[in-house]
C-alpha cells in the first residue's frame, strides 16, 4: 500500500492519533513493535497558530518513528491552510485532516466530526489543505453524524475528488461516540465502491491479531489502524504484524511488556517532569491488559495508579510481574 510516495508494505497496520497517548515517546516504542505508520496527537490549528507552546511541541517527530502523519483538525478554511503550511515546515511524512473526533469539546465546536454536518464546508477545507502543501493529505473521519446520515460512500468519492492520498474510516457515527460495535460492512461498502481508487484505511474495535487479519480478508480494507487497544499494550503491533506475516502470534513475554512500560514511564518523566510524567502515563496503566485477570489485585491496582514518585511505581511494578510469573509457575 503507498500514500503518494511513500510504501507502507503489504497489509500495514498504523497507529491511530490519540489525544493525550500518542506523544513521541510512545510512536518510536509502536514502531519499534511493529506499527507501519503512526500518527501524533490531535494538532489544533487555531493553537498552532497562535504558537502555544503545548500545541508547537507535538510536531517534534524523532527520526526512528518515521513514517509518522502529523493530524490537524479546525473548523474554518484560513486557519486549516496556515496551520497546515506550520505543519509542512515541520517536515512529516504526511499530513492528516481530522474529519472523525467525537468528543464535545472538539465535534461540538464544529471540528472533527462535527464536519459531518457541514459536507460543504468540510470538501471546502480538504480541498484548500490539499492545494496548500505538497506534502500527501489524508482524511481520517466517521460513517456520518448519527444512524440516519451514514453517508460515508459517497463522502468517500467526494473527499478523493478532492485530491487526498488517502482516507481512514472509522466504523462508528459521531453519535454513537466509542459505544456499541464498529460497523466494518459500511467499511467494506467504501472499499466496493469501483470509483474509489485511493487507499482506504479500516478502523474501530481491532483489538486483536485475528480482528485485524480479517479486517483484510473479510472487508477488503488496504490498511487497519489500532486505536485504543495499543493503549498500555504497545505489543500489540508486533502480535497483529507476526500473525498478518505468518501461522502464528509472535510471543511477548511478561518480563517484555513489563520492561516496555517501564520503559514508558521513565520517558514520560524525562520529557516532562516526575509527577506530569507519571500522571501522563496512568492512562497506560489503567488500560493496560497487563493487569487483567490478577487475583485480588484491587488494593495494588489503587496504590499502582496514586503513586506519585518514580521508585515507588517501579517497585509496585516489580511486584506485580513477581506476582504474575509466580502465578504462572503453578499452572
Amino acid at each position: 500500500m503507498k500514500i503518494g510516495s511513500i510504501d507502507l508494505g503489504k497489509r500495514p497496520v498504523m497507529l491511530a492519533p490519540m489525544e493525550d497517548v500518542t506523544d513521541r515517546s510512545f510512536r518510536l516504542i509502536c514502531k519499534e513493535q511493529g506499527a507501519s505508520m503512526v500518527y501524533t496527537e490531535f494538532v489544533s490549528a487555531d493553537a498552532l497558530i497562535r504558537d502555544i507552546p503545548a500545541t508547537t511541541r507535538k510536531l517534534a517527530i524523532d527520526p526512528g518513528e518515521r513514517p509518522t502523519a502529523i493530524q490537524i483538525y479546525g473548523r474554518e478554511v484560513e486557519p486549516m491552510v496556515e496551520a497546515a503550511k506550520i505543519v509542512e515546515s515541520a517536515n512529516p511524512d504526511i499530513i492528516d485532516i481530522n474529519f472523525g473526533c467525537p468528543v464535545k469539546k472538539v465535534a461540538g465546536k464544529g471540528a472533527g466530526a462535527g464536519m459531518l454536518r457541514d459536507i460543504p464546508k468540510m470538501l471546502e477545507i480538504t480541498k484548500a489543505v490539499v492545494n496548500a502543501v505538497k506534502l500527501p493529505v489524508t482524511v481520517k473521519t466517521r460513517l456520518g453524524w448519527d444512524h440516519e446520515s451514514k453517508i460515508i460512500v459517497t463522502l468517500a468519492e467526494q473527499l478523493q475528488d478532492c485530491g487526498i492520498q488517502a482516507l481512514t474510516v472509522h466504523g462508528r457515527t459521531r453519535s454513537q461516540m466509542y459505544t456499541g460495535s464498529a460497523d466494518w460492512q459500511m467499511i467494506a461498502k467504501v472499499k466496493e465502491n469501483p470509483r474509489l481508487t485511493i487507499p482506504l484505511i479500516g478502523n474501530g474495535d481491532i483489538t486483536t491479531p485475528e480482528l485485524a487479519r480479517d479486517a483484510f480478508e473479510k472487508y477488503g480494507v488496504d490498511g487497519v489502524m489500532v486505536g485504543r487497544a495499543s493503549i498500555g499494550a504497545p505489543w500489540i503491533f508486533k502480535e497483529i504484524r507476526s500473525f498478518i506475516d505468518g501461522d502464528d502470534v509472535a510471543t511477548v513475554t511478561v518480563h517484555e511488556k513489563f520492561e516496555l512500560l517501564r520503559r514508558q514511564i521513565r520517558e514520560s518523566v524525562d520529557r516532562i517532569d516526575e509527577y506530569r510524567g507519571i500522571l501522563h502515563i496512568r492512562r497506560h496503566l489503567a488500560a493496560s491488559p497487563l493487569f487483567k485477570g490478577i487475583s485480588h489485585f484491587r488494593e495494588t491496582r489503587i496504590e499502582m495508579l496514586r503513586a506519585s514518585h518514580l521508585d515507588d511505581l517501579m517497585e509496585i511494578l516489580g511486584k506485580i510481574e513477581e506476582l504474575i510469573l509466580s502465578n504462572q509457575q503453578t499452572l
